[in-house]
């Protein structure tokens, strides 16, 4: 007696593996390319995707009142004033993202605000970062170090504005 399979083919294995019973016939083998499409390729995300979207995230925290050293800032100020330069640069100033194929590392400086908790605002920088980072790019955020390098006072900000020449 031979052996009749779903098919209609003679002793041939059931090796249909497509999902849903897409109208492939049995017996014809895997689809091309093998796997589901979501498998075929590689994706690879760029430090500064991943610095951009840390530096987007801590800025939206209550208490950061920028980003980087002042050094940086007031380069960063200059060069947004010149034609042609680079705004893009703010968001990512005091950022550095080290990116791996499923993990990342990042290292923040910020200035605070005077009066608030550094480490309650570090906390909430470190946890909107990390969901920010893990939402967006689907890598693993292993550590991300804040190193706080100012303290912004209310005065401050009347100093800047004044000019020596009125």
């Amino acid at each position: 007696m031979t052996d009749m399979t779903e098919g209609g083919s003679v002793g041939a294995p059931d090796t249909d593996k497509t999902l849903g019973g897409s109208g492939a016939r049995r017996g014809q083998g895997t689809r091309r390319g093998g796997g589901a499409p979501a498998d075929r390729g590689r994706t690879t995300i760029a430090d500064g995707v991943v610095e951009k979207i840390a530096g987007l995230a801590a800025r939206d925290v209550v208490g950061v009142h920028a980003m980087g050293s002042g050094i940086s800032r007031t380069f960063g100020a200059m060069r947004e004033r010149v034609p042609g330069g680079s705004s893009s640069k703010s968001v990512t100033r005091g950022v550095k993202a080290e990116v791996g194929e499923v993990q990342t590392a990042l290292d923040l400086e910020i200035v605070v605000d005077y009066g608030v908790s550094i480490a309650d605002v570090a906390r909430d920088v470190r946890e909107n970062v990390v969901a920010a980072v893990e939402r967006m790019a689907g890598l693993e955020v292993v550590e991300v170090n804040i190193a706080v390098s100012d303290v912004k006072l209310p005065e401050e900000e009347e100093d800047e504005t004044e000019t020596r020449v009125q």
